[in-house]
């Protein structure tokens, strides 16, 4: 592959949630990569007004290295957008079912008959909705029951700027009866709110009741790149790989980093990524995880958020990640990977 073909900038995206992509920048890694080579790399939430936010969701920008949720992900390669999945991570965020304090509701099973908190966002891909959806799947398939057992009242959100707003103030109103959530900025809001855990997914032993938005979590790059140069993809991944087994080894430090990716303060991380789920941010494409992701996209099309099936094996790339592997674990060599030459 030659030089010509070098991209001046390389951009990165992801979501405000444990990534290796997050950490990997706030470290400083990324840009030690590749400014070396003269090649910029930049956060797509630092773009200027003239490169489209929105690309988060759509990945219509050359260049572009997407870590996020798995619902805009599968959105936008089945609106036809040339992506490829080069890795998956599964992070445990706690992921919870919240009613009042003085409900009646104390398990999954008690959900019979409620009405579930379904919110409404003016978003390219309504990836909250698709969540909740999924969330309350999860927790109700623990007792045996689905969301035709229950009543689902749409929450319209687009006047509420915090993350569970809309539907937690549904919920101290009394128009909705439980609120799905997550992650760390959902703790504090809870605890703002004053609501309640009354079904905790993760406690439960079975990881299919967990598939959601975020588990698993995709990374995924536009196919052009990929194509014209797979060694900058390996390295790229190469930083996040890195960025994981540091993440692993440094909790302290880890803690520190998620605060700032994800908005919340200590006790809504502590709350949320708790020693056995959080510090695991290792890629894989493995079969268990392409079969959750295939999963997830069944569900997703099931309800409506998918233009056309998404075939995810067909959509993973498997070799960048396994090069990364290589050039982490062991100094890569031309010989043994000719197209990892930087």
């Amino acid at each position: 592959m030659t030089r010509s073909t070098q991209p001046a900038t390389l951009w990165f995206t992801r979501c405000p949630v444990p990534t290796a992509t997050g950490i990997a920048a706030d470290l400083g890694w990324l840009a030690d990569e590749f400014t070396p080579d003269g090649i910029s790399v930049r956060s797509l939430q630092d773009a200027p007004a003239a490169t489209a936010r929105d690309h988060h969701y759509t990945h219509a920008l050359e260049g572009l290295f997407r870590e996020g949720g798995n619902v805009p992900a599968l959105w936008a390669r089945s609106r036809g957008e040339p992506t490829r999945l080069i890795g998956l991570t599964w992070i445990e965020e706690r992921q919870v079912v919240l009613v009042a304090a003085d409900s009646g509701i104390h398990e999954a099973a008690d959900l019979k008959g409620s009405r579930l908190a379904v919110p409404r966002h003016p978003l390219p891909i309504d990836f909250w909705r698709a969540m909740a959806l999924r969330g309350f799947e999860g927790a109700l398939s623990t007792a045996g029951l689905t969301l035709a057992d229950t009543v689902p009242v749409d929450v319209p959100a687009d006047a509420h700027a915090a993350q569970w707003s809309a539907e937690l103030a549904a919920l101290r109103a009394g128009t909705v009866d439980a609120v799905y959530a997550k992650g760390a900025t959902a703790v504090e809001a809870a605890a703002r709110y004053g609501a309640r855990i009354a079904v905790e997914l993760d406690d439960h032993p079975d990881r299919r009741t967990r598939v959601n938005n975020g588990t698993p979590r995709p990374i995924t790059v536009r196919e052009s790149l990929l194509d014209e140069r797979p060694d900058l993809v390996a390295r790229y991944l190469a930083v996040l790989v890195r960025a994981a087994d540091w993440a692993a080894g440094h909790p302290d430090d880890l803690a520190r980093v998620l605060s700032r990716e994800t908005g919340a303060g200590a006790t809504g991380v502590a709350g949320a990524y708790r020693a056995r789920g959080h510090r695991d941010l290792r890629i894989d494409l493995s079969g268990e995880r392409l079969d959750m992701l295939a999963r997830q996209e069944h569900a997703l099309r099931g309800h409506g958020f998918l233009a056309a099936p998404v075939d995810v094996r067909d959509w993973a790339a498997p070799e960048p990640l396994r090069g990364a592997t290589d050039r982490v674990r062991r100094p890569a060599t031309t010989e043994d990977h000719p197209w990892l030459t930087s």
